[in-house]
């Protein structure tokens, strides 16, 4: 299921977009030059709190993601990387923390709520192929229909399309991730790593060309993380350049990675293939779990 999937099960509001003044583009795949999926350019984010600060969350990122690859987003906790990830569903979403979200000002780009304030663009430009979809950390975000069928298939309501299209793509989207003989399963008999890949196979049945992933094994034990990784790699094999970014702080798993993107204090450092960024990490191991178990 793609992220507006959550309204129904989550306490968020999809709203009109902010209104800010800096140059900050979310295109269509033409867009793009056309081997990269996902391309920003000294891209900068804020938060204006309630008290009225000004913090910079995302610092002159630039990034760009091959088409048809499975990239992987790390850093220390709190560098930036959900928020960058967000930034790239371009998802206008306002998480209610306590704030009356009918006295905000919207109106033209997207508008996320950290911790009671708003994340604004202050510069740079993001393009990122469509339809794209975003699975959530916490799997019981995002799947919440009584079976796994009904769950792959619930997103797929809004496209103008046949059941027997829906109950196809339903049965190749959970074949890629290996989950067809759950097809009839109860969501809540699933394993945490198991709802993971329905919800991977939700969004594979929406044909999205980009899959951004935060941290989707972060709660599961050994098993279901390579359950989880292996699947995500299945579905880029069986779709035609369908991209894939997620953000982990697992150094173990660069090894499944094509090439990694490296961040400290909101900023990108270093964009290269996984080994230079594992050599990279490992150069400052000590900091780098410190920072992490912090």
């Amino acid at each position: 299921m793609n992220a507006t999937a959550v309204v129904r099960a989550t306490p968020v509001v999809q709203l009109p977009l902010l209104r800010s003044q800096a140059t900050v583009n979310c295109c269509a795949a033409s867009a793009l030059p056309e081997n990269f999926a996902i391309e920003c350019r000294n891209l900068s984010y804020s938060v204006k709190t309630r008290q009225g600060r000004i913090l910079p969350i995302l610092n002159d990122c630039s990034l760009s993601i091959p088409a048809g690859q499975f990239w992987m987003l790390l850093g220390p906790n709190g560098c930036g990387k959900s928020t960058l990830l967000k930034v790239l569903n371009d998802v206008a979403i306002v998480l209610f923390l306590g704030i009356d979200a009918s006295k905000l000002e919207l109106d033209s780009t997207s508008v996320h709520i950290i911790l009671g304030g708003l994340l604004n663009p202050t510069g740079g430009s993001l393009h990122v192929k469509k339809p794209r979809s975003f699975v959530f950390q916490n799997p019981d975000h995002q799947v919440v229909m009584p079976t796994v069928e009904a769950d792959v298939a619930f997103g797929l309501g809004k496209f103008n399309i046949t059941n027997d299209e829906i109950t196809s793509r339903v049965a190749k989207a959970l074949d890629a991730v290996g989950m067809y003989e759950y097809l009839q399963r109860p969501v809540q008999t699933l394993s945490g790593g198991q709802k993971q890949r329905v919800a991977i196979a939700g969004a594979l049945a929406e044909a999205c060309k980009v899959l951004l992933l935060d941290e989707l094994t972060s709660f599961l034990d050994e098993n279901d993380q390579v359950g989880v990784i292996r699947a995500v790699k299945r579905c880029l094999a069986s779709s035609k350049g369908t991209t894939a970014l997620w953000v982990t702080h697992r150094l173990e798993e660069l090894e499944h990675a094509d090439g990694a993107v490296y961040m400290e204090d909101g900023r990108v450092v270093l964009q290269a293939d996984a080994s230079t960024i594992l050599n990279f990490v490992e150069a400052r191991q000590s900091s780098y779990i410190e920072q992490i178990n912090s």
